[in-house]
């Protein structure tokens, strides 16, 4: 009995120290391979609804007159703006979270040909006539003139960044909240020929993650 009693005792003492040798749980911590699949999915698209207008010079003769090929198409397209997420940097240090961003640019761009109709062909009164590779060659045109449309407009460039930016933040601040550890972050802003920005290095100031998600709230 007293064998027992004192066997019994020995395996009490034995549960605390078998409890305490069990692992800590591993906390999240921001992943390389996340953020960069955010920033993938992070695009914008934007959807045009415009006129471009197709003209050749003397494309057709009769005799001594000769006729220009002058008409407008009326179309509508999208373009998928976002950032190269192959361009995308990040470097983890402890609880600080270092993000190189590149602009934004055109990802995609593409004219929806249901909004190409017959009635989207305004031809000009005293044009050639008009033939199916001179509509080809307009749509070709359609397309390129949308994406440097797109290109151009350094607003949206700049919103798709932001974009990325915030659902990176918001990411980050899910780490920092789920871990109970507070990081910051510092960016890096690249200009289109891969060179710091002097405008995106005075901005670099570190940011707290979990304001950066309730500024991102505000502005939603």
């Amino acid at each position: 009995m007293k064998k027992l009693l004192c066997d019994a005792a020995a395996l009490l003492m034995a549960l605390p120290c078998s409890s305490c040798a069990q692992e800590e749980p591993v906390l999240p911590e921001p992943k390389t391979s996340q953020m960069k699949a955010i920033c993938e999915l992070s695009v914008m698209d934007c959807y045009y609804h415009t006129v471009a207008k197709h003209y050749e010079e003397d494309a057709s003769s009769f005799l001594w007159w000769t006729y220009d090929k002058n008409f407008w198409i009326e179309y509508s397209g999208v373009v998928t703006l976002g950032v190269d997420a192959s361009q995308v940097e990040i470097t983890v240090n402890d609880t600080e979270v270092t993000i190189t961003m590149p602009e934004a640019k055109v990802l995609g761009c593409k004219v929806d040909s249901s909004s190409l109709t017959s009635d989207s062909f305004i031809v000009a009164k005293d044009s050639a006539a008009i033939e199916a590779e001179d509509e080809v060659q307009a749509f070709a045109a359609a397309q390129s003139f949308l994406e440097e449309a797109a290109a151009n407009d350094s607003a949206l460039l700049a919103n798709a960044q932001q974009r990325a930016q915030l659902l990176l933040k918001d990411y980050v601040a899910g780490i920092s909240e789920a871990a109970g550890k507070e990081y910051t972050i510092s960016w890096v802003y690249l200009k289109e020929d891969g060179e710091p920005s002097s405008e995106g290095a005075a901005d670099t100031a570190a940011e707290s993650a979990p304001q950066a998600v309730s500024a991102a709230s505000d502005g939603a």
